[in-house]
């Protein structure tokens, strides 16, 4: 189940957090015909953390055209630098405060993270895969477009980090390397962490070559428990990042899968298999107030 906040293009709100509003729905067809009036889904997980938003765009209540069609918040997939900040501008002043900064880092599929210490936005974002905070109001963010989006909160350190875990990111454990980076530098506890995993492609989905399947195979996964083989081979990324986080000490309750695979309901969410590279991509961000 996942939590979501309905907001109309048409209106203007800013108490749209408040706990009372809220709608949750097991994910169905008539759960993601919802998404059509909705500009993000939020996280059950997070629901009772007032000082924190953490989010996943959907397609819905933009500007932007074609493949980039409506709500692309960047221009990492081609779209217009006009139509991304309009998006962007729009998704900001639905926040209870808006952010002093977005980061958005144009990832590469490694395990390179940013540390923002400061409310100025860093100077470098190029090869950047997860970004961590204990900053408010510095929004951390990472796109996606079938690949893994993974937000974690520490509530007790006031810590929290967005994580780009594409297959290549899942095979490196970037998530691994963010929560030892999270202790590392914030004294974090993983036991303490919270932790959502985003719309991305689900199994049924993801087919994969061998060369994908012997990747994983290869770094160490339970393939009985990640991959299934029917014409080709098929991973389960979902649970290879719940495995992860489980490794590294995070609660089986303190793990939220958004269940939203984007391959299959690429009407509502950016999907790169689906509609090509040069496309829209999902903005998943999470903000301390």
């Amino acid at each position: 189940m996942f939590s979501a906040h309905l907001s109309f293009s048409t209106v203007q709100i800013y108490d749209i957090f408040v706990p009372s509003q809220q709608m949750r729905f097991i994910i169905d067809a008539e759960t993601m015909s919802y998404l059509t009036q909705r500009h993000f889904i939020t996280y059950h997980l997070l629901e009772t953390h007032p000082e924190i938003i953490a989010f996943s765009t959907t397609r819905h209540g933009g500007c932007s055209k074609g493949t980039y069609a409506t709500f692309n918040c960047t221009v990492h997939g081609g779209d217009s630098e006009k139509h991304a900040a309009r998006n962007l501008h729009a998704l900001s002043r639905l926040f209870p405060e808006p952010p002093k900064a977005f980061v958005i880092p144009h990832q590469c599929h490694r395990d390179s993270i940013c540390l923002v210490n400061t409310p100025d936005i860093p100077s470098e974002l190029e090869g950047i895969d997860a970004v961590v905070t204990a900053v408010p109001r510095i929004c951390a963010c990472v796109s996606t477009a079938d690949c893994v989006p993974v937000l974690l909160y520490d509530p007790v350190k006031k810590v929290v980090a967005a994580v780009h875990s594409g297959w290549r990111g899942t095979v490196i454990r970037i998530v691994e390397t963010v929560i030892q980076t999270m202790r590392q530098h914030y004294a974090c506890d993983a036991k303490d962490i919270l932790a959502c995993i985003g719309p991305s492609i689900s199994v049924d989905a993801f087919e994969v070559g061998d060369e994908v399947y012997e990747a994983f195979r290869n770094a160490g996964f339970d393939m009985n428990t990640i991959a299934r083989h029917d014409e080709k081979w098929h991973i389960d990324l979902w649970e290879a990042n719940r495995q992860i986080l489980s490794d590294q000490g995070v609660g089986e309750g303190h793990t939220e899968i958004s269940g939203i695979c984007t391959y299959t309901h690429s009407e509502d969410f950016f999907s790169a298999r689906r509609l090509g590279n040069r496309s829209g991509r999902i903005l998943n961000g999470i903000m301390l107030l």
